[in-house]
C-alpha cells in the first residue's frame, strides 16, 4: 500500500518540485550572466574617458617678491693681455756681447700688483709696474719729449720720486728721479755704459783741442808760424792769421756742438721693457704665460681687476627688467652669501637712461634675435668668500621688487586679455564660469598680483589655467 501511495499524487509533486528548482537554477544562472555581457558598442562607451572640465587653482592671498634668478661663474673683471715692449738693460760685459733676455723671477699668480711693484725679473733687472694710459712702446732717457715722458714723470711723483717738473721733457731732473727711484728698490737705473762713457771722453777732448787751436790762432801762433832751431818762418799775413782764426773757431763751435748733442740724450734711462704702464691699479695677476729660464716674448701675463665679477646668462625677457645698479645677492653652493651689483647687461653697459643695452649696443628685446639669452655680469665690490673662488659655480639673484604686503595672487596663465584689451580671469563658481576683470601687478616665478574690478575676487576661489 506505501508503495502505491508513492506512485500517486504525492510522488508526482515532489518530481514537480525538483525540476522547478532546477528551472530557476539555471534561470537565475542565465540571468547572472546576461547582466555581466555587454555588446562591443557598450563596451567602448564604457571605456571613454569622462567628459573635460576646466582645471582650477585656488585664489592665493600673500606677499609677492619679483625676481631675476641665474646660474653664474665667478671672475675677476678687466681681463687684460700684458707683453714688455722691448729689452730690458743688458747684464753682459762687453766682451761677452749681450746676453739673451730670460726670466729668472717669474710672476705669481694671484699676486696683486700696485703702483711701483715689481711684476717680475728679466737677466736680473726688474720689470715695473706703473699706471698711465700711454703704453710703453720706447726707452725713455734725456732729451726724449712726448706724453709718455710726462706720464712717467707723474708716476715719479706718485711714488716719492719727484723729478722737478712734469711738461713731458726728459731732463737731468727726471733722470735722476729715476736713478732714486731705482735705488729705493734695490736695483742699478741703466747708467751710460763704456762704450758711451768713452765716446763722450773723445767728445770732450775734441773741444779741448779745438780751444787750444783758437788760443794759438789768437796769439798769432798758427801754422804759418813757429819756434824752432832754424831760420824763422816768414811772418803770415794779415789775411792768413785772419783765415787761421775763423777757422779755428768754427772747429771749437762743431765740437761744442757734437758734445752738447751727445750730453743731451746722455745719462740714465728707462728701457722700453722694465716698465708696464696700466690704464688702472691695483691689478690681479690672474694667468702667468712664462716660467723661469723663459725668454720673454709676446704675453707674459693676463691682469684682472681686482674686483670679483659673476659672469651669468640669462632669457632676454628676464633681461629686459635689469637694469644697472640693480642690487644682488650671490650664493655659493654650500650657502654663503656676499653682496654685489648689476655692472652690465648685454655685451656693453647700460645707456645712461636706465635702458638695458643688448649685444648689438641696442636695447635688450629690440628688433631681430630678442629671444636669444642675454649675459649679465655682477660686481661684487667685497669678494669675501668669493675671493679664491675664481671659476666656481655660483647663484645670483636680483630683487626686482615686492608687493606691498599680502595680495591676490593667480598663475600667470589664469590672465586672460580680451578683445577690448582687458585683463580677465575666469572663476568657476556654482558649476558656472564667470569672468572677473583684473588690473594685473608685479609678476614673479610664474604668479602674478591681481586687482579685482566691478566682480569680486577673494582668496581661495577657483580660477581656471586650462580646460
Amino acid at each position: 500500500m506505501s508503495r502505491r501511495l508513492l506512485r500517486g499524487p504525492w510522488g508526482r509533486g515532489r518530481k514537480v518540485t525538483v525540476m522547478v528548482a532546477v528551472v530557476v537554477a539555471f534561470g537565475g544562472g542565465g540571468w547572472a550572466a546576461g547582466t555581466r555581457m555587454q555588446s562591443p558598442a557598450d563596451a567602448a562607451a564604457a571605456h571613454q574617458p569622462p567628459k573635460a572640465g576646466p582645471v582650477t587653482v585656488a585664489v592665493e592671498r600673500r606677499k609677492l617678491t619679483a625676481t631675476v634668478v641665474a646660474q653664474g661663474t665667478v671672475e675677476f673683471g678687466a681681463p687684460r693681455s700684458v707683453a714688455l715692449a722691448g729689452p730690458v738693460a743688458s747684464s753682459g760685459s762687453a766682451a761677452d756681447g749681450p746676453a739673451a733676455p730670460l726670466v729668472t723671477k717669474p710672476p705669481q699668480q694671484g699676486a696683486v700688483l700696485t703702483e711701483g711693484s715689481v711684476l717680475m725679473q728679466v737677466s736680473g733687472r726688474p720689470v715695473f709696474v706703473l699706471r698711465g694710459q700711454v703704453p710703453m712702446y720706447r726707452t725713455l732717457g734725456p732729451g726724449a719729449s712726448g706724453d709718455d715722458v710726462r706720464q712717467l714723470q707723474l708716476a715719479l711723483r706718485r711714488v716719492g720720486q719727484d723729478p722737478g717738473g712734469a711738461g713731458g721733457h726728459y731732463g737731468q731732473g727726471t733722470a735722476g728721479a729715476v736713478t732714486r727711484w731705482y735705488a729705493s728698490r734695490g736695483y742699478e737705473a741703466q747708467a751710460p755704459g763704456p762704450e758711451e762713457q768713452k765716446q763722450r771722453g773723445e767728445l770732450e777732448q775734441s773741444v779741448t783741442d779745438a780751444q787750444l787751436g783758437l788760443l794759438q790762432a789768437q796769439g798769432g801762433q798758427g801754422t804759418a808760424g813757429g819756434h824752432g832751431g832754424g831760420a824763422s818762418s816768414p811772418a803770415p799775413s794779415d789775411a792768413a792769421r785772419a783765415l787761421e782764426l775763423k777757422s779755428a773757431k768754427s772747429r771749437l763751435d762743431q765740437a761744442n756742438k757734437t758734445l752738447s748733442l751727445f750730453l743731451a740724450a746722455y745719462g740714465t734711462r728707462v728701457p722700453a721693457g722694465e716698465v708696464v704702464f696700466l690704464p688702472e691699479l691695483p691689478v690681479r695677476v690672474d694667468k702667468v704665460k712664462v716660467h723661469l729660464g723663459d725668454t720673454p716674448d709676446g704675453s707674459v701675463v693676463t691682469v684682472t681687476s681686482s674686483d670679483v665679477v659673476v659672469q651669468a646668462v640669462v632669457p632676454a625677457a628676464d633681461a629686459a627688467q635689469l637694469r644697472q645698479g640693480m642690487p644682488a645677492r650671490v650664493e655659493t653652493t654650500d650657502g654663503r652669501q656676499v653682496t654685489g651689483v648689476v655692472a652690465r647687461v648685454g655685451g656693453a653697459a647700460g645707456s645712461a637712461t636706465g635702458g638695458v643695452a643688448g649685444r648689438d649696443g641696442g636695447a635688450a628685446g629690440d628688433g631681430a634675435g630678442s629671444e636669444a639669452p642675454v649675459p649679465v655680469a655682477v660686481s661684487v665690490p667685497e669678494p669675501g668668500v668669493l675671493k679664491d673662488q675664481a671659476g666656481a659655480a655660483v647663484k645670483a639673484t636680483v630683487d626686482l621688487g615686492s608687493s606691498k604686503g599680502a595680495v591676490l595672487v593667480v598663475p600667470v596663465a589664469a590672465v586672460r586679455t580680451s578683445a577690448d584689451g582687458q585683463a580677465r580671469v575666469r572663476v568657476l563658481r556654482g558649476g558656472r564660469i564667470v569672468d572677473v576683470p583684473v588690473t594685473p601687478g608685479l609678476s614673479a616665478a610664474g604668479q602674478v598680483e591681481v586687482t579685482p574690478r566691478d566682480v569680486p575676487l577673494g582668496e581661495g576661489d577657483q580660477v581656471v589655467v586650462g580646460q
